[in-house]
């Protein structure tokens, strides 16, 4: 089993409530990803939620549903050939995220039907990335007053 075909199996377990988030955490470290450009060097995101959301899809079919999707809006006219990378899960998370310089995670398949969000939190991103880092930090400290 590849780790693209694990991570989506996981994905479909998630989704049926027989999944494990930690074990989704790990396949999508281990798996290679596309993530559309949006420019020269940047990827294409969005901010939601005071987070700044980078897209990411499992393969080319997903991607190829979320180009068409944006022509309904005028964005593009869904035929125009888009620019990807493919990125392992693990540098989005531990790389890619830290240099955004805001709060960000990852939104896998946005707009499919079993979309993935990644958000920036303890045990997903590094820990001095995490917006919840100063929250658990503060509840220590009240637990040890």
């Amino acid at each position: 089993m590849t780790s693209s075909s694990a991570l989506t199996d996981e994905i479909r377990a998630l989704y049926a409530e027989e999944g494990r988030p930690a074990a989704l955490v790990g396949w999508f470290r281990r798996t290679a990803v596309l993530v559309p450009s949006a420019s020269q060097d940047g990827l294409w995101s969005a901010e939601y939620g005071g987070i700044r959301w980078i897209y990411a899809f499992t393969d080319e079919a997903a991607l190829g549903r979320f180009a068409l999707a944006q022509g309904a809006d005028g964005t593009t006219d869904g035929t125009t050939d888009w620019t990807y990378r493919t990125v392992l899960g693990a540098r989005l998370l531990d790389v890619v995220v830290p240099a955004v310089g805001v709060p960000a995670g990852v939104a896998l398949d946005v707009g499919g039907s079993q979309p993935v969000l990644f958000p920036p939190v303890i045990g997903i991103v590094p820990d001095a990335y995490a917006v919840d880092a100063d929250v658990d930090a503060d509840v220590d400290a009240e637990g040890a007053a």
